[in-house]
């Protein structure tokens, strides 16, 4: 596996394995029509183009495809981190999740945080992350929950 920056042309894979683990990883945990909320069919691409060149943004590159990406927005915000499903539980998000936090040391923050999905909660708990608090969240007519977590750097 490697780790390497996000290119634009990245984006269509990108978006493709987002949408995958939303349907068929998180579908253990969120409803039909949540997952369909989360990940809908077709990509706001200006919004997604738009969050990726504007986050620090990490790709794991493996087998010839994009095995995961994480990015990580301003004052520590990790605001995505996605794995496909074929290469779960084998140190992809782990890796990636290093890189963040190190950008994040680099960056001078002191602190990372995101908002967990139920799915991803226990990976976050294992690396250190504590829960600041539960919340439910709209989006596209669907109320989702899920746990603000931050890690002290």
């Amino acid at each position: 596996m490697e780790l390497r920056r996000y290119d634009p042309t990245d984006l269509p894979e990108i978006y493709r394995l987002f949408y995958d683990t939303v349907h068929q990883v998180n579908r253990a945990d969120y409803s039909q029509g949540q997952v369909d909320a989360w990940a809908p069919q077709e990509m706001d691409q200006a919004r997604w183009e738009a969050s990726l060149a504007a986050h620090e943004t990490w790709v794991a590159w493996s087998g010839g495809r994009i095995a995961g990406f994480g990015d990580l927005g301003e004052n520590g915000y990790l605001d995505r981190l996605y794995v496909q499903k074929d290469f779960l539980r084998q140190g992809v998000a782990s890796a990636i999740l290093r890189q963040l936090e190190q950008s994040a040391r680099q960056q001078g923050c002191r602190r990372v945080y995101t908002e967990a999905s139920v799915t991803a909660r226990p990976f976050f708990a294992h690396w250190g992350y504590r829960v600041v608090k539960k919340q439910e969240k709209p989006l596209r007519g669907q109320v989702f929950i899920n746990f603000v977590m931050e890690k002290i750097l």
